[in-house]
């Protein structure tokens, strides 16, 4: 029988940008429209809050993606240079650093050499030291458009839930409704994410649940008081 395993691992990237951006998009503009519906709002000033909530989160998401992964991508480059350079200037050495690696795995000095010389034979160089030395694929280096796209596209998606719900329910059950809508997508969010990832759904459940519920009711109170206070 075929041993066929998958991992997952490889779907990090992405992933984390996009649990990331639709987390942000749901707590943020639910906490945002519930505050000022809790200092009495009016629908257009709930509307407005909210919109304005979601464009400025969504590029801001996508902003602060790009240069972080852009920084991420810089280093790998400059790391993937600084071996280059070192392959050219003292390939012996780097031969000889790559077989001690495979020594301190346990393999036998002679093994080592063997497996050393065979896989630097058989793949570029470059390749085969920045897999073993820096833990890196040069053909999958951090994709910051990537990241930046699916962080607003994920932001937007998870905005637009409550304040559709906010806008669309009776004003007489709009913040329970919005509430319970947020936390409810939220709870999907980390199960999606998770058995996507493989990992403990009620871990993720739990903890996207308690921080979002946090955040509103906060949000809400300082609303309400606010609102008294005018």
């Amino acid at each position: 029988m075929a041993h066929n395993e998958e991992h997952r691992s490889g779907v990090g990237g992405w992933l984390r940008a996009a649990v990331l951006g639709a987390n942000d998009g749901i707590v943020s503009i639910a906490s945002l429209v519930l505050g000022v519906a809790a200092a009495e709002g009016v629908a257009g000033a709930v509307v407005t809050a909210g919109v304005a909530g979601l464009v400025g989160g969504a590029l801001s998401m996508a902003a602060g993606e790009y240069v972080s992964v852009s920084s991420q991508r810089d280093v790998q480059r400059s790391d993937l240079g600084r071996e280059r350079l070192e392959l050219i200037a003292s390939p012996e050495a780097e031969r000889r650093e790559l077989i001690d690696m495979y020594t301190a795995k346990g393999l036998t000095p002679e093994l080592a050499e063997q497996v050393a010389d065979a896989l630097v034979a058989g793949d570029e160089p470059l390749r085969v030291h920045a897999r073993e030395e820096l833990n890196l694929d040069p053909d999958a280096l951090a994709r910051p458009v990537q990241a930046a796209v699916v962080s607003a596209l994920s932001f937007a998606i998870g905005a637009a839930l409550p304040l559709a719900v906010i806008v669309l329910a009776p004003t007489s059950v709009r913040v329970p409704a919005t509430l319970i809508v947020g936390l409810v997508t939220l709870a999907l969010l980390g199960a999606g994410s998770a058995r996507l990832g493989r990992a403990p759904v009620a871990r993720a459940v739990g903890r996207v649940v308690v921080g979002g519920a946090l955040a509103m009711g906060l949000t809400y109170a300082l609303g309400a008081v606010f609102g008294a206070m005018s």
